[in-house]
């Protein structure tokens, strides 16, 4: 099951995430290898490929 408003997460960490999202999708624009983003955002490389998607 799905959950609409984000499973559960309240508006403040919903936001925060998205921020995360936005800034390793900009970086993977611009060329930056995806093990470099993840280790810097400090979040898994498999969440900052699917942020490109």
């Amino acid at each position: 099951m799905r959950y609409a408003q984000g499973g559960g997460l309240s508006d403040e960490r919903r936001q925060f995430r998205e921020g995360i999202r936005m800034t390793a999708a900009e970086r993977f624009a611009s060329g930056e290898p995806s093990s470099a983003i993840a280790k810097e955002l400090r979040v898994s490389e498999r969440f900052s490929v699917a942020t490109d998607r």
